[in-house]
């Protein structure tokens, strides 16, 4: 076990930067696509203790540009944790009474392998030599994590957005070893409008002359500028129109009135920029177009005959789902067909759609109603399957 490999220097070289397992040349990780990924590192961070009977271990999986500090201070950053709300001591994911295991996802930046990594055949970076990966190819690496912590079954498997469909693939790939999962404003395919969204992002990123066709690392160059318009299409998404008024409305940005010129008037043009701006500080624009792919090629109806019950066909694993009605990137309706699914499928699902108007990007947020939701379920299976 070593240190996990961070792209960038650290701002904060004292900070917990969690753990990281390296699994060789007899651990080959076979991918989708028919290639192999080895060696590869899986970088990860755990919070609370493992019980003697290793039967209280929750993963948490997580969304397209997150990382495993869930619920401590990014160590690049210096923000908390993007879970921290969520997770923690008396929380509604009780580190006192659950074993917390967080990854950072096969592909991504922040220690696990992905094409900012160096290929041990070349000495190089991977870049664009590194494999397409895909959401279940991310699935298999955590759970070959998960068997060299030696634990035979995760008491639950949760995550929004990307880390929803995580916990899905998890319930359809290791229906044995997940007693419970909560995909969160997730969907079990990527829609059309998405995938567009997405291309507009990799073609931002491709766009600018500083990728080199992906070879960018160790000219002094990265694709910023590319990275930063990909972040702020992307952005619009997370959130909703009723969030930007009121957030925004039309306000202009420390002025009086329009300039006639191409720089930002409105607050909301300056709120983009700055998202986008502090995204290239944190993410490796490679591994935005390898996520973004995976998310895109998800499917999990096709993998089983086009229909989406087969999936959890014979399901032991007891779901539940949580959707946000202002979502439009993963809409309630998206939601309710997970839902339907696993009711054709006879499995044991509740489904909860959260009225709010903040948007995608209220998994994230303080809401209630979601981390009422998220203790009471979690409570019930603890009882049930008797872990204190």
């Amino acid at each position: 076990m070593s240190d996990p490999v961070f792209l960038r220097p650290l701002a904060a070289p004292d900070a917990d930067k969690g753990q990281a397992v390296v699994f060789g040349p007899d651990q080959a990780l076979l991918l989708d696509s028919g290639r192999s990924l080895t060696p590869f590192t899986i970088a990860y961070k755990t919070y609370g203790t493992l019980n003697a009977n290793r039967s209280n271990a929750i993963l948490i999986c997580h969304a397209l540009t997150g990382d495993q500090f869930a619920a401590s201070p990014n160590p690049i950053t210096g923000k908390p944790g993007w879970w921290q709300t969520m997770i923690g001591p008396g929380k509604p994911i009780d580190t006192d009474r659950f074993f917390v295991i967080s990854t950072n996802v096969i592909g991504g930046c922040m220690g696990s392998s992905g094409p900012a990594e160096v290929n041990p055949e070349t000495g190089e970076p991977y870049g664009l030599s590194f494999p397409l990966i895909t959401i279940r190819d991310m699935v298999r690496a955590q759970a070959m994590l998960i068997d060299h912590l030696g634990i035979e079954r995760l008491f639950s498997v949760i995550g929004g957005s990307m880390g929803g469909m995580q916990a899905l693939q998890w319930a359809a790939s290791f229906p044995d070893r997940v007693i419970s999962a909560m995909p969160i404003a997730c969907a079990a395919r990527h829609s059309a409008q998405n995938i567009a969204f997405h291309e507009v992002g990799r073609q931002a990123v491709m766009a600018d002359p500083d990728w080199h066709g992906g070879a960018y690392y160790g000219r002094g160059t990265q694709p910023s500028k590319g990275l930063a318009v990909a972040r702020m299409a992307a952005h619009i998404t997370y959130l909703s129109e009723p969030a930007l008024q009121r957030k925004f409305g039309r306000n202009l940005q420390n002025k009086e009135s329009v300039s006639f010129l191409f720089t930002p008037d409105f607050q909301v043009e300056s709120y983009l920029h700055h998202q986008g701006m502090t995204f290239v500080d944190r993410f490796d624009a490679n591994s935005y177009l390898y996520i973004t792919r995976a998310v895109d090629y998800f499917d999990l109806a096709a993998d089983h005959g086009g229909v989406l019950a087969e999936a959890f066909r014979g399901t032991k694993t007891r779901f539940c789902i949580i959707s946000f009605s202002s979502d439009w990137l993963y809409p309630t309706a998206e939601n309710k067909r997970i839902a339907h699914a696993l009711n054709a499928a006879a499995a044991n699902v509740s489904f909860v759609d959260i009225r709010t108007d903040r948007g995608h990007d209220s998994f994230l947020l303080d809401e209630p109603e979601m981390f009422a939701t998220v203790r009471g379920f979690l409570n019930s299976v603890a009882t049930r399957e008797g872990v204190k």
